[in-house]
């Protein structure tokens, strides 16, 4: 379940909590208006708190995290989404197709693991050198870019420079490949096992009914009975 369905459901189970409350208030316990709103908004923060934490507790729970490996993803996502920003920023910045595209790419691949990792907080320990090296090092790279490619003037020695730049954010864009390939590896073979099983029950579903070593003359023989 997605961040955002998670907060949906507690604002869809807290509203009527609260408004049920507020009517408690003030007609059960005869408190005025503003005494009943603000305990039915006491009440609102407490209960969106406590099913927040039931939430992330089922969370932990199914993917066999401690609250300490939970909090820590949780915090890796968060700056990881702020790098992300910073990389969606840098699009009008750069001056050529090429590094457009690469940009895209390299974009596009570090939400996907991102994506990933927040659907299954277990698959952070396959990623762990995208988010401490690969993606701090094309945030920084990009926006040194940009910056170089942005001033008038460029000797040899900038062309250089730029040049470099490009030829490494292309090395991080193959080795962010290769952090989502990491991130899927365990995907891959549960489907792998998935299928194996599925043929498997198929072939059995499949295998004839006449006993193993009959004829084909013993079988016809039968079928004339």
């Amino acid at each position: 379940m997605t961040e955002v369905a998670q907060t949906f459901i507690r604002h869809f189970l807290n509203i009527p909590i609260m408004i049920t409350s507020w009517f408690i208030f003030f007609f059960a316990f005869d408190t005025s208006f503003l005494i009943s709103s603000a305990l039915a908004i006491g009440i609102y923060f407490i209960s969106n708190f406590s099913i927040k934490k039931l939430q992330q507790r089922r969370i932990m729970k199914k993917h066999q995290l401690t609250v300490s490996e939970y909090f820590h993803i949780q915090k890796q996502l968060k700056e990881a989404n702020v790098k992300i920003r910073t990389l969606n920023s840098l699009y009008l910045k750069v001056r050529s197709i090429s590094s457009f595209k690469q940009l895209f790419e390299m974009t596009r691949l570090a939400k996907r693991i991102i994506s990933l990792v927040k659907a299954n907080p277990k698959k952070f320990y396959h990623a762990e050198n995208f988010f401490y090296a690969h993606l701090d090092s094309a945030v920084e790279l990009t926006s040194k870019y940009t910056l170089l490619v942005s001033q008038p003037i460029k000797n040899n020695d900038m062309k250089i420079a730029l040049q470099d730049t490009r030829d490494t954010l292309q090395a991080i864009n193959s080795k962010m490949e290769e952090d989502l390939k990491d991130v899927l590896a365990t995907d891959i073979e549960h489907l792998k096992m998935e299928l194996d099983f599925a043929k498997l029950s198929v072939g059995k579903k499949e295998q004839p009914l006449y006993l193993k070593g009959e004829s084909e003359n013993d079988r016809k023989t039968i079928e004339y009975k």
